[in-house]
């Protein structure tokens, strides 16, 4: 899929007259590459304006799981928008969110049971630390504000989520002064740290709320791995301390790591939990944070000071709660899982070339989640040009190209994927 010169042309009006009136992200403005003006999406394929077609190795953000346009998908969003495309979730209720709440519940381990509907994964973690906060206080238990959270971690863009992230991932760094401070450790992995996440438990156990993690894998903080033994050693620290533990699974759920949900692999569950992503297949925004039944008792009361004073204007919306409705129903009928055992086979025959290669420091797999990391990467948005000029879109991470297809890409198309991968890896600082 080499570039074919022939078909570079220049841009639609629509792109000529609307490029300089928006702010993308994660960029400096005045130096960032122009975006890839698209004009549609079908399976793993991103259809461009001057007829190329990349295979999209990032799932947009890894959310695309079952790929684009999927047919159940887009038919159920068409369905509801013709009935009901949103109506507000304060006094009203509807039969979309009320379905996915309970099949949400049915389906999250241990004793996740109430779901609270927000529109995006930085706002599901707002919602989350604001639950640890308020649990505490409405049991009568003041100056419980703060949160243990992990080097490598990202929590999401968001003022509360930035502040239990890793101060030191750069994307954030020039707004840390404003930020609240929390204790920011490794991982016990092994004894060393774990007895190091011991002491600082102990030493601010009264003011601390809970602990936020990314189970098995901190992606945007370089697509980092850890075992499941970890989360096993959170939860039993979490109960010995008397602390909440929040999972943050809005890169993790569903399937992304080979199971439906990370914590699966640990056989345990959080006291809370945040989703977003995959959750409507990539279609529509749409997040939550699910809580136990003992976090959600703290809360029920006939004091209305008791209750979580929160609500997002499209919280719950119809459509986006169809797409995930038609998401859970894909994972149901379709063999997802069994597709995410076989890319993960496939990227670890795909991405061994890219061992003992001299710029390569390491290569791994984690379900549909390939990974090369590069000792250095001198020219960011030079490779992901050469990776659009191969036929494909990848957008790696600082020092990281990653993989996170769709579940449904074909062998050839993720063959090609891991093909550029190599190509680019081997060449890339020449």
């Amino acid at each position: 899929m080499a570039r074919d010169s022939s078909k570079i042309s220049k841009p639609p009006a629509w792109y000529a007259d609307g490029i300089d009136h928006v702010w993308l992200p994660y960029a400096q403005m005045k130096t960032v590459s122009p975006p890839l003006p698209v004009v549609g999406t079908q399976g793993a394929r991103i259809k461009l304006a001057d007829g190329r077609e990349l295979i999209d190795g990032i799932a947009s953000w890894w959310t695309a799981s079952h790929g684009y346009n999927h047919p159940h998908i887009r038919e159920a969003i068409e369905r509801q928008l013709k009935q009901m495309p949103h109506v507000m979730f304060g006094g009203l209720a509807h039969e979309q969110a009320l379905t996915l709440a309970r099949r949400l519940a049915a389906i999250l381990p241990g004793d996740l049971a109430r779901v609270f509907f927000s529109e995006s994964g930085s706002v599901a973690v707002e919602v989350a630390l604001k639950m640890a906060i308020q649990y505490w206080i409405n049991r009568g238990v003041p100056g419980r504000t703060r949160f243990v959270s992990f080097r490598g971690g990202y929590h999401g863009d968001t003022a509360g989520a930035m502040a239990v992230g890793d101060p030191h991932i750069e994307m954030h760094g020039a707004l840390l002064d404003a930020l609240p401070s929390h204790p920011v450790v490794a991982l016990p992995r092994a004894k060393k740290e774990e007895h190091a996440l011991d002491r600082v438990l102990h030493r601010y156990a009264d003011h601390l709320a809970g602990i936020v993690v990314e189970p098995l894998v901190q992606g945007a903080g370089g697509m980092l791995f850890h075992p499941a033994d970890v989360l096993r050693r959170l939860r039993a620290l979490a109960d010995r301390f008397d602390l909440l533990l929040i999972f943050d699974e809005i890169f993790t759920g569903f399937g992304r790591t080979g199971t439906m949900f990370a914590c699966a692999q640990a056989g345990i569950a959080p006291d809370i939990i945040t989703l977003s992503k995959a959750l409507t297949g990539g279609t529509l925004p749409l997040a939550a944070a699910v809580a136990t039944r003992r976090v959600f008792d703290a809360f029920w009361s006939d004091d209305p000071k008791k209750a979580l004073m929160h609500g997002p204007t499209f919280m719950a919306n119809a459509l986006a709660c169809a797409a995930a409705n038609a998401s859970l129903d894909l994972f149901e009928r379709e063999p997802r899982l069994a597709q995410v055992a076989a890319i993960s086979s496939a990227l670890r025959e795909g991405l061994a070339p890219c061992r003992g290669m001299p710029d390569v420091k390491d290569v791994r797999v984690k379900g549909a989640i390939g990974v090369v990391e590069m000792n250095r990467i001198a020219d960011l948005s030079a490779l992901r040009a050469r990776f659009v000029e191969d036929g494909v879109f990848v957008r790696p991470l600082g020092n990281v190209i990653y993989l996170t297809p769709a579940f449904t890409i074909s062998a050839d198309e993720l063959k090609t994927l891991t093909d550029a991968v190599v190509k680019l890896a081997r060449g890339l600082n020449d």
